[in-house]
């Protein structure tokens, strides 16, 4: 990690290379992307099965495709029954966190007869991108199916890479089975972005995708958009722990690293205001290091995009995590929810020594599916809302349009829109 003296001239060149990192900017890989989806909505199923062969290195058909009851079967089968227990606790608060975000519709009604109101309707069909490459992520399906079905989304269906096999990771499953996914296929990629999209002879298109991917899978979200809705176009995972001199340097070193293991493009941030702090968590990451089973993944992470940012003050630090907007948010401080209060771009806060990041990724409630390069300052995590269409409700009495008529007609004239003027000026002549 490189240690560095905060100013507006180091934070500014700190952000202009985080960004770097966003999918928008890799625009080399755009036209495979659309050739995928092109041939996808040509060619359906076909185009499914030869991209599994080809990516995934296993003969697909309609016959197999979709995971049956026998696998599901199985996998329950396999699964650690602990685990599956702790899944289910999981599941269970991550439940109680989303029905707190429910909300109704409402109608209100005047005395001149006038009516309005908001009617919320869950969309019909959602879809779910789980990854299934390097690492399989349950946790992702609890995270992106539930707040579905506390919405009250009606059919769910998730897709997923196979292995060699042509099996799904026994984990993946039970976590789906958990969160009450309706379909499973098993395909992955940019083809299956593709596929719920728009639909094939075997998978049905769907209205919302949600779900984290490599690059192919956020440019192919980002491609469909308008087609279907999303989530959001994913970067990779960041952390930001804010620290002073009552931190403890090996929980803030732990914490900086659990994110750093994601991948190379991973993110790890510590702003703050005590030199001797730093000096302590650089020595705690290197103890880390000769520990960890990832450690190649994170040094590589943190020469990258590892730093150590000194402050002046704890405004100071805070205006830069404000700016930087992080995708998590840890506050390691004497008093962290006044250094709370100020902050205002975060996806998710963690509040003191014993809120560390995972706390948030499996077990607290709160989503982790989360806003990244720099989105926090105006995105917000996965929530009910992403399942939910409104519609606005309106009804005019003749006494209520009678008083408002004309201010309409002159609108509409001014506007140059005399046909939208005469829709009201008949309803009086």
């Amino acid at each position: 990690m490189r240690k560095i003296k905060l100013t507006n001239e180091s934070q500014k060149d700190i952000l202009d290379k985080l960004l770097k990192r966003s999918p928008n900017n890799y625009t080399e890989y755009e036209n495979v992307v659309a050739e995928i989806i092109r041939n996808v909505r040509e060619h359906g199923d076909q185009a499914i099965f030869e991209y599994t062969k080809k990516f995934d290195n296993w003969e697909s058909s309609s016959d197999n495709i979709r995971v049956a009851g026998e696998e599901m079967e199985s996998a329950c089968a396999e699964a650690d029954p602990a685990f599956v227990e702790v899944m289910k606790k999981s599941a269970a608060n991550i439940e109680d966190f989303h029905r707190k975000q429910l909300r109704n519709s409402w109608i209100d009604t005047k005395p001149d007869g006038s009516i309005l109101g908001q009617r919320i309707l869950p969309i019909g069909i959602s879809g779910v991108y789980v990854p299934g490459g390097k690492a399989a992520y349950p946790s992702s399906v609890l995270m992106n199916v539930i707040p579905a079905k506390v919405a009250g989304v009606e059919r769910i269906i998730m897709t997923t890479p196979a292995g060699a096999d042509g099996r799904v990771n026994p984990g993946t499953l039970v976590a789906a089975k958990i969160a009450g996914v309706d379909e499973i296929y098993k395909v992955g990629g940019a083809q299956a972005v593709a596929a719920m999209a728009f639909g094939t002879e075997s998978i049905p298109k769907v209205d919302k995708i949600t779900g984290p991917g490599n690059i192919f899978v956020a440019l192919a979200k980002k491609a469909c958009f308008g087609y279907v809705s999303i989530d959001s176009i994913a970067g990779p995972s960041e952390i930001l722990v804010i620290a002073d001199e009552t931190a403890n340097p090996r929980y803030v070193a732990a914490d900086l690293l659990s994110q750093a293991e994601h991948d190379e493009l991973a993110s790890a941030i510590l702003i703050t205001t005590d030199e001797g702090l730093a000096q302590e968590v650089e020595r705690q990451i290197e103890i880390f290091l000769t520990e960890l089973s990832r450690a190649d993944i994170i040094k590589n992470s943190l020469d990258h995009y590892g730093y150590i940012l000194l402050a002046d003050s704890m405004d100071s630090a805070v205006e830069a995590a404000n700016a930087i907007a992080s995708e998590h948010l840890e506050i390691l401080t004497k008093d962290p929810y006044q250094v709370m209060t100020k902050v205002k771009n975060a996806g998710a806060v963690f509040l003191g020594e014993y809120s560390s990041e995972p706390l948030g990724d499996y077990f607290a409630g709160p989503n982790h599916i989360l806003p990244t390069n720099g989105t926090a300052r105006f995105f917000s995590p996965l929530n009910v809302d992403d399942f939910m269409k409104k519609s606005s409700i309106i009804s005019y009495s003749k006494e209520a349009l009678e008083k408002a008529h004309k201010d309409i007609e002159l609108f509409a004239e001014k506007e140059g829109l005399t046909a939208h003027a005469n829709s009201i000026r008949v309803r009086f002549e």
